[in-house]
């Protein structure tokens, strides 16, 4: 039976010091790939999230989906809204809640942002083979989502 090897305090620690480089590297391309869309990555995360909901969400929503104070959804939606790419619009049962609808200019730069991430993508996994990508996409998820703990 093969055991884990041992892991020490200082492979854990360079393991962590590996993904800080990877994901600041993982910006710096998303940025990159971003710029021609005119878009920042937060703004293209929050067009994302308003694109997953049914019907128009509104700003709390938002925030508690992002996980963010719903200050920093304002100016988000403030800058998409000026660009034409989303809507304030008032909630049809209740006129105090204004719901973020997107434009068909939001849904235009969803389409490029779709682009724009793929290529990210390929360049920071391009080194990786199929299989590779394969085996780092299986950590990443037992990462990202660990199974719940088993209970007794």
């Amino acid at each position: 039976m093969n055991t884990p090897a041992a892991r020490t305090p200082d492979s854990d620690g360079l393991l962590a010091e590996q993904l800080l480089r990877l994901t600041r590297r993982l910006h710096r391309i998303q940025k990159q790939h971003l710029e021609p869309v005119g878009i920042t990555p937060a703004q293209s995360r929050l067009l994302r999230t308003v694109a997953h909901y049914d019907r128009p969400p509104r700003m709390a929503d938002l925030a508690a989906r992002l996980e963010v104070v719903p200050r920093a959804v304002t100016s988000l939606v403030d800058g998409l809204e000026a660009a034409g790419r989303v809507r304030r619009a008032p909630d049809p049962t209740n006129r105090r809640v204004v719901r973020i609808e997107l434009t068909d200019a939001g849904r235009a730069t969803l389409r490029e942002l779709r682009s724009a991430r793929r290529a990210a993508a390929e360049d920071i996994l391009a080194p990786l083979t199929g299989e590779q990508r394969d085996l780092l996409g299986g950590l990443l998820s037992a990462l990202v989502d660990p199974a719940p703990e088993r209970r007794c």
